[in-house]
């Protein structure tokens, strides 16, 4: 049984760990099982809940089964952590329709079954929809300390920021707790991960896991994860980079991991792809345009995890096509012009608008994109550190594109 801590730790996984020799001495004894919890909140996770589901991957594949945990109860209320105001409140149906969504990201990732090792996904709502108010503070809120709470990240910074918390997120954190007991009690749940947002939620779970069932429990958390420019990983221009291909297409989640600044790229080979760490080493120490292959590397390897392994092969060559051979189904047109130039000026010089106010106007509705990204600075350039394989691509809307090579 391969080490779970080891590879974790060796790969970037890991930020807290409760007592980790009594954990990797707990794994080591054979198969445990440990659960993340997802929020129904969108119909589809996106690129920043990412690296949790590979640490559920990672635990499977080190021989120890994953709970997909799916909030059906625990999104009706929304998790305050982090955030400075209440969640927008779902109906059951939107509910549903999320939890859906979210489910079809796992079925390249994690293998579900009825195996020692296999994943099964559970839904909070199946305990959570029938507690009984009273007995439940009776039984579980007795052993949560309201100056302990206080403490918290996730409630001393709303409240330092004087932003109103209710009572019904307050209560999340005892929700959460006893989700990971619940879990104990019924599947033999060892162990709870999540974000580093969650360790204040993750170490209330543990501890009422000890008190009330007198068992075994631990928890662990992935770093918070910024890109070396420092934006939060998830997030671009053109907004959050989803898992589900009916929200994103494999091309363009492709393109995503294309596009990693260099100083990201063994990292995120170390996060996101299944590469040996001789291989990441070897491609991480690549340099100045050589540097792009490992890019194409992540790019197919991330895809291939999430989307299989032809959709990402078809991603990849799409971008050739595009970039190497300058053509696409429509052949695409191509402008020279000495960098670096305003991407204005290219604008016209491609025929997408008459005039640079026509442009500026078409930048402001968010309909320029440059290597399919959204354009948001009217005095955006576009020099050679834009090249891709010798071109950038410049598009106007869905259906105008151009490769802009130097001249």
């Amino acid at each position: 049984m391969d080490d779970f801590l080891h590879i974790a730790r060796e790969r970037g996984y890991l930020h807290q760990v409760t007592d980790e020799a009594a954990l990797a001495a707990r794994m080591k004894s054979g198969p445990m099982s440990g659960y993340i919890g997802f929020d129904c909140t969108a119909d589809s996770l996106h690129v920043g809940s990412l690296m949790q589901i590979m640490l559920l991957r990672l635990l499977q594949r080190t021989g120890h089964r994953p709970v997909v945990l799916m909030g059906g109860g625990t999104t009706r209320i929304g998790d305050p952590s982090f955030r400075d105001e209440a969640r927008p409140l779902l109906d059951d149906a939107q509910i549903a329709r999320n939890k859906a969504g979210i489910l079809r990201a796992f079925s390249n990732l994690v293998q579900f079954g009825e195996g020692p090792t296999d994943a099964i996904g559970l839904d909070n709502a199946d305990w959570l929809d029938g507690l009984a108010y009273i007995p439940f503070l009776r039984d579980v809120g007795r052993h949560f300390s309201v100056n302990r709470m206080l403490t918290m990240d996730s409630v001393r910074l709303r409240l330092d920021r004087e932003q109103p918390l209710t009572f019904l997120e307050f209560n999340y954190m005892l929700l959460q707790a006893f989700d990971f007991l619940e879990l104990n009690r019924g599947h033999g749940v060892a162990l709870q991960m999540g974000g580093s947002d969650q360790w204040g939620n993750i170490i209330m779970g543990v501890d009422l896991v000890r008190r009330v069932a007198a068992a075994e429990a631990f928890g662990a958390t992935t770093p918070l994860l910024t890109t070396a420019s420092g934006t939060k990983m998830g997030k671009t221009a053109a907004g959050a980079v989803w898992l589900n291909a009916d929200r994103l297409s494999p091309y363009d989640y492709w393109q995503f991991w294309r596009n990693t600044e260099d100083a990201d790229v063994g990292r995120f080979l170390k996060l996101f792809t299944e590469l040996p760490l001789v291989e990441i080493a070897r491609l991480e120490a690549l340099q100045g345009a050589e540097i792009n292959e490992a890019k194409k590397v992540l790019a197919t390897e991330a895809t291939a995890l999430l989307h299989g392994r032809a959709a990402a092969q078809a991603a990849a060559d799409t971008a050739r096509t595009t970039f190497e051979a300058g053509l696409v189904a429509e052949d695409l047109p191509a402008v020279a012009s000495a960098l670096p130039a305003a991407v204005l000026d290219l604008l016209v010089a491609a025929g997408f608008v008459a005039s640079k106010g026509e442009g500026r106007r078409l930048i402001r509705g968010g309909g320029v994109r440059l290597n399919d990204e959204v354009v948001s600075d009217e005095a955006r350039q576009v020099g050679p550190e834009d090249l891709r394989d010798g071109a950038a691509k410049l598009s106007a809307g869905r259906k105008k594109h151009a490769l802009v090579r130097p001249a």
